[in-house]
């Protein structure tokens, strides 16, 4: 088909959609909302409510503690087993647990700790800036400095800068740490080149999957990666601070320490032993108990991504985001907007960031008036999520339609430029 920036060729794209009944799948309570910020939480699976109910009526209320016999205590492992096929994975290197912000201290640290000799961190001025704080504090107990994290600038704020980054690697280099697909511009990395460069380097790497998993095509296992980490409330719909997950090669699992030991990684739990001994696989890396409503939740959402299968996902992914692109250059550069985000789909994750100079005034225009949620990121870029499993074409349509009508009758002026603290 032949793009057109009219409605009719939107709804004809939707009428093609081989994932479109999965929509029915999710709570919609207003039609009329055009939800564009599942990059930041995803929609509530209907079988949620459902799996959680009898988490909580019969699991908890009927049969108590004799639960964590009949499913909880392995909850971490086999939902990770879940996600592990989502980010091309064996089942036992992939755990769901804790927070991403505490997993990737746990592995930064490890892998700081079984390099002694080399210092060296590098990552980019793109990473989410969590993962800088995380990093610098994992220097202040390892006995390195801040001044051994190595930010490499990013060559436009949009672009990862990877030349630079493989320059940087040499041989007191410990690790290399990025964000698969950076939080503001959507640019992805070529996962398996940069990992293959920071190996012939002598380092480790650890890759932040937050914006990659459920959205883009991930295989870590071919690429050889060394450690991962991510969020399961994005693209996994797996619910407001839902628990996070890591990953840890099959043969690093043996030789890496988790710097958080604690009961629930220890080898033999209930023997109440003084001395940590920690198990032999990935439950070594758990610290804490469960917390089993919140993982529940989790499932359902893995369950429709890989019934969908994520070479669909991303299919369609490519094409909505590609088809934002375009209907960016037809209907808002001439509005003053730019684009944020890479041109080429193969270097792009699942959204697309918008720039204008008034684009937050714009955002909230989009959200008091006119029923479109996407988020902002510092200073310019209104970030518009695509979540193939449920944004629509015609959705995609609207939200620049309407983003044409606030620039076009200066809709943004009645609104203040003092920003929010959740944006």
């Amino acid at each position: 088909m032949t793009f057109s920036p009219e409605v009719t060729y939107a709804r004809q794209l939707d009428r093609q959609d081989t994932l479109a009944d999965f929509r029915s799948r999710f709570m919609i309570d207003d039609p009329d909302l055009i939800y564009l910020d599942g990059n930041s939480l995803g929609r509530l699976p209907l079988a949620t409510g459902r799996h959680l109910q009898t988490a909580v009526d019969e699991e908890w209320g009927g049969r108590l503690i004799r639960s964590w016999n009949e499913g909880w205590f392995t909850l971490p492992e086999r939902i990770g087993g879940k996600i592990a096929r989502l980010l091309g994975a064996q089942p036992d290197e992939v755990v769901v647990a804790d927070s991403t912000s505490v997993n990737l201290f746990k592995l930064a640290l490890a892998a700081l700790q079984a390099q002694p000799h080399r210092h060296k961190i590098i990552t980019d001025d793109l990473n989410f800036p969590s993962d800088l704080y995380i990093l610098q504090g994992v220097c202040g107990v390892n006995g390195r400095s801040p001044t051994h994290i190595q930010i490499i600038p990013s060559p436009d704020g949009i672009h990862g800068p990877v030349d630079a980054i493989i320059e940087a690697m040499d041989n007191d280099t410990a690790l290399v740490t990025l964000s698969h697909t950076v939080f503001k511009s959507g640019y992805r990395y070529d996962m398996a080149a940069i990992t293959a460069a920071a190996h012939r380097a002598g380092a480790m790497v650890l890759w932040d999957l937050s914006h990659s998993a459920g959205s883009v095509p991930v295989d870590l296992n071919s690429a050889n990666a060394d450690l991962a980490v991510g969020c399961t409330y994005k693209y996994l719909n797996g619910g407001p601070g839902a628990p996070a997950f890591l990953y840890i090669r099959r043969d690093w699992q043996k030789k890496l320490t988790n710097p958080l030991s604690g009961w629930m990684g220890q080898r033999n739990l209930f023997d109440f032993d003084l001395d940590y001994a920690p198990e032999v696989g990935i439950r070594r890396f758990l610290t804490g108990t469960p917390p089993v409503l919140s993982l529940a939740a989790i499932e359902p959402g893995v369950d429709l991504l890989l019934e969908a299968g994520m070479d669909a996902v991303h299919t369609k992914s490519v094409r909505q985001t590609e088809y934002l692109r375009r209907l960016w250059q037809a209907v808002l550069a001439p509005q003053g907007f730019y684009l944020n985000s890479p041109r080429d789909p193969e270097q792009r994750g699942s959204h697309i960031s918008l720039g204008h100079e008034e684009g937050w005034r714009i955002n909230q225009a989009l959200i008091q008036e006119m029923q479109v949620l996407p988020d902002f990121r510092q200073p310019d870029n209104i970030r518009l999520g695509i979540a193939p499993l449920y944004t629509t074409y015609e959705e995609v349509w609207t939200a620049v339609s309407r983003l044409h009508t606030i620039t076009s009758q200066r809709l943004y002026e009645k609104y203040s430029h003092t920003r929010q603290t959740v944006t």
